[in-house]
């Protein structure tokens, strides 16, 4: 009877080693997944970051290209007032349209 007892319990010692090794693998697969996880969030951090900083460079970028437009000072008064507009929306249409008033009044015609 007592190797019966020690085969009952080798096995219920091995179960509880089998249940523990379970418990610890599901532990070990979950924080794997939680570093994945945190990992992908990270990269999409600096996705974001990266694709801000672009389109503000790329802002700026234009913002000089606008500035260098050499534009009418009389022609914005006429936008503006004609149109009835601020005249900063008239200055950067017609900054928008390399100075050509006519193409600049078509478009906030439009």
């Amino acid at each position: 009877m007592e190797v019966v007892d020690e085969g009952i319990d080798k096995l219920v010692e091995d179960s509880k080693d089998l249940q523990q090794n379970k418990a610890f693998d599901k532990l070990t697969d979950l924080a794997q997944e939680r570093t994945l996880n945190l990992s992908r969030a990270q990269e999409a951090v600096a996705s974001i970051a990266a694709s801000s900083e672009a389109d503000l460079n790329a802002r700026k970028l234009r913002e000089k290209e606008l500035a260098a437009v050499k534009i009418n000072a009389g022609d914005i008064d006429i936008i503006a007032n004609e149109l009835e507009i601020d005249k900063k929306v008239a200055e950067r249409t017609l900054r928008e349209h390399k100075g050509d008033a006519v193409a600049a009044i078509r478009h906030l015609l439009r």
